[in-house]
């Protein structure tokens, strides 16, 4: 009596299921056959090799998708007119037309073709063999940010890897992109060589700033990480127990969706945790994994925040991609599965059945759909699904992108109305926490039209340099890097050197999968180079101001020369064999600032953002004259700087610039010679320090030479901006020629001379007189004597 009443118990409970309204009205899209009429498919027709269908949409442009079965299509309108199978021109001699990968990077289709990898342009119709692949590969994976036009974004979706899926890990070959899969290098992961099992993917996480590699070793699945502090550690094992197609969500937010015909796990992290998806029947869980629910998965879809599932079973499943548990709910029954169909979601809460559809009389494919509204379905009572408890959820950082720069912080703000009676609780998450912190409270922040109550996300954050915190004064959402709050340990943190990006993600803890048209508020955070900022050097006393150079002049093409003597062109201090002939761009620097010569003098160099002075830079910079001129040294040496190593200096790192030329020095590559960790001894403490800024005072020494010097100036403190911050300007030395003449110069000099001359006399006189000339001599002095006697007396005389 007992199982009687059980199995009557349970056939109620499924019986509104088969009594709910259709999932969804079919109808067939039959438009555009004339485009096609007598047009025959030119080239290989493409066709896909695995046993099920996929269907990939572009995350960005959502209204481009490629099917991927026996045929492949390709549309630029969702399928809403019918197609010819896609194909590849036969001059790419592909060989067999087999797709085993497809992946959209920005306005290119990539498409691994006979273990190669082939660019399809859509925007300009033309086809392309990548470049740099010298082995099979069979997979490409890559990722696409619709945030904004930011470079940081591009770069995003032009990094592409591509990889032999189930090759072994340590002697597999993996290439990576840059430039949208045109030209690919080998890419070598850090201990590759030790790493033990089959390769299951590599992929780029951006929402965590990490390279993921996926390791297969009996039944078991981990993935491996490429840069600190992941690096030392593997993500949690999970069961591998058939060949996984891993689906990486739109929106950076680090959830992966992993699944295969008898298996479906989800991870929000980024592969560091992965667990089995369960199904849901109101409240309570009626399996934990797909495995145990025994049904077999043919067709996956996925958007930011939903996922659908199709079965062979000819069920519909449904759930969201919640910022805390994901699970499904299974739909009425409805005959919508065929051996052709897939899932594509073409808006939020709208999913569509896909078939394409043979025409006997026409070469072009007609598409049956058969369109699902989600919000519709949820309504339904026999569901037994909650209401959404909160009405609105606003921010204006929805779908936006923000850069955060060293030592910056960034504030944001969100508005919740939950319906009344209720009690949501809003739940702020980043998805790289080991760079990105932030702190958050809620208050309540008045009530509606209707009187329900209004809540704000705020927090009590410290304002931009600022070295204390205002309590009790709210501010918004506060987000800076994880080194900056003081709360995490330094084995946690990401290197505070190496740009990172992070989202952050607004939602409701636990919200109800009938919350469809409430979206979650998701932003991208970059932790890098705002570039906005630049540098402006201080001009406020110039050569023209004081009348030294003319502004007409300098604007006439104005040239000066540089001796052969005060530059080299090498930059190493050495002369030169002739002199050079500099034009001035004084479009470029304007008038020059004015030193002294005689006087130690440095720039006094000002951040600008947006056209806004922000401060006076006091970081580490350094300089170089442009034309190589070399008559300036420095006011310290590395001793008088106190510095605990040997100083870099340019000729060092001219020497090992290779090709990136004379004006390498920068963030990336300075060592300070106060850093304690820095272990190269200190051997020349007397050469000069050629650092400005920072904790020293040290200055420029012109030496005595007049004229233009045109600066390249680069600020080298890695923890001031993730920006190169670096410009030109020029500098007019004043005072140094010619020398002036001073009388205690000139009278030194005669004295010398009477000297001379008087120790020349002193020998030659006595030693002519004893020759026939010095007798004469005599003579001439002894009648002119006389003579003056004579006439003498004839005045005393006549007196």
């Amino acid at each position: 009596m007992l199982v009687l009443t059980l199995v009557v118990a349970a056939t109620l409970r499924l019986c509104p299921l088969a009594q709910a309204q259709p999932l969804c009205r079919i109808h067939t899209v039959r438009t555009g056959k004339m485009f096609h009429v007598g047009q025959q498919t030119q080239g290989d027709h493409l066709y896909f090799s695995p046993a099920t269908t996929h269907l990939i949409k572009h995350p960005c442009k959502k209204s481009i998708a490629l099917y991927l079965g026996k045929q492949l299509f390709f549309t630029r309108n969702n399928f809403e007119s019918s197609l010819l199978p896609f194909s590849i021109p036969t001059s790419m001699q592909v060989g067999i037309p087999e797709v085993t990968s497809a992946h959209f990077a920005s306005s290119v289709l990539l498409l691994v073709v006979n273990q190669k990898v082939y660019i399809y342009d859509y925007e300009a119709d033309t086809w392309n063999a990548s470049i740099g692949i010298k082995h099979p590969v069979s997979h490409i994976s890559g990722d696409n940010c619709c945030y904004s036009e930011h470079p940081f974004c591009l770069d995003i979706s032009n990094s592409i890897f591509a990889y032999l899926h189930g090759d072994q890990t340590s002697q597999t070959n993996i290439y990576f992109s840059k430039t949208q899969g045109y030209r690919f290098q080998k890419y070598a992961h850090e201990r590759q060589a030790e790493l033990v099992g089959s390769l299951g993917g590599i992929f780029y996480f951006h929402s965590l700033s990490q390279v993921g590699l996926l390791l297969i070793d009996q039944g078991k699945a981990k993935f491996g990480y490429s840069d600190h502090p992941l690096n030392h550690s593997f993500g949690l094992p999970f069961d591998y127990n058939g060949t996984l197609d891993i689906l990486i969500t739109p929106g950076q937010k680090g959830i992966l969706i992993f699944w295969f015909e008898k298996s479906l796990l989800v991870s929000r992290s980024a592969g560091q945790l992965v667990d089995p998806v369960p199904v849901q029947e109101g409240h309570r869980i009626l399996y934990s994994s797909i495995f145990e629910a025994n049904i077999s998965i043919h067709s996956v879809a996925a958007n930011e925040n939903e996922l659908a599932v199709l079965t062979r079973e000819n069920n519909l499943y449904y759930g969201s991609l919640g910022i805390l548990t994901s699970f499904l709910i299974k739909f009425a029954d409805q005959n919508i599965w065929s051996q052709e169909a897939v899932l594509m979601f073409t808006d939020l809460g709208m999913l569509e059945i896909l078939i394409p559809l043979p025409d006997s009389l026409f070469p072009a494919f007609d598409f049956q759909k058969c369109p699902v509204n989600i919000q519709a379905i949820l309504m339904e009572p026999q569901l037994q699904l909650d209401f959404c408890k909160v009405e609105l959820l606003q921010g204006e950082f929805g779908n936006k992108m923000f850069v955060i720069d060293m030592n910056s912080e960034l504030e944001l703000t969100a508005l919740m109305v939950p319906r009344p009676g209720t009690s949501p609780v809003p739940l702020a998450m980043v998805s790289n926490p080991h760079s990105l912190g932030l702190q958050a409270i809620i208050y309540e922040d008045g009530y509606t039209y209707d009187g329900n109550t209004k809540h704000r996300l705020v927090s009590l954050a410290p304002a931009l340099n600022r070295d204390r915190w205002d309590e009790g004064v709210p501010q918004n959402i506060s987000l800076r890097q994880q080194h900056h709050w003081g709360r995490a340990d330094p084995t946690f943190t990401s290197s505070i050197k190496r740009p990172t990006i992070s989202t952050i993600t607004l939602d409701i803890a636990n919200k109800e999968i009938s919350c469809v048209d409430l979206k979650p508020l998701t932003a991208l955070i970059s932790v890098g180079c705002d570039l906005e900022k630049k540098i402006v050097i201080q001009n406020e006393i110039s050569a023209c101001y004081k009348g030294i150079l003319d502004p007409v002049a300098l604007q006439d093409n104005y040239s000066y020369v540089i001796e052969k003597e005060a530059y080299d062109p090498n930059f190493r201090g050495q002369r030169a064999t002739k002199d050079l002939v500099v034009y001035y761009p004084y479009e470029k620097l304007g008038c020059p600032l004015l030193a002294y010569y005689d006087t130690p003098w440095k720039p006094v160099v000002e951040l600008w953002r947006e056209g806004k002075f922000q401060e006076v830079i006091k970081a580490e910079y350094v300089l170089l004259e442009v034309n190589g001129l070399f008559t300036y040294t420095y006011s310290l040496t590395a001793r008088t700087a106190l510095c605990t190593s040997q100083p870099q200096n340019w000729t060092t790192i001219i020497e090992n610039a290779g090709n990136k030329g004379p004006f390498s020095w920068d963030r990336e590559n300075y060592v300070s010679c106060h850093d304690p960790n820095n272990d190269a001894p200190l051997n020349w403490p007397n050469v000069p320090y050629q650092i400005l800024g920072g904790p020293t005072e040290n200055k420029v020494a012109f030496k005595q030479r007049n004229g233009i010097y045109v600066f390249f100036i680069s600020i080298v403190d890695p923890y001031y901006s993730y920006c190169h911050l670096q410009t030109t300007f020029s500098v007019y030395v004043y005072g140094a020629f010619p020398l002036p003449i001073r009388q205690w110069e000139i009278t030194k000099f005669l004295l010398i001379v009477a000297i001379l001359l008087s120790v020349w006399l002193t020998y030659i006189i006595p030693k002519m007189l004893h020759t026939e000339q010095g007798h004469r001599f005599k003579g001439f002095w002894f009648s002119l004597c006389r003579r003056y006697r004579t006439v003498c007396a004839c005045f005393q005389h006549k007196r």
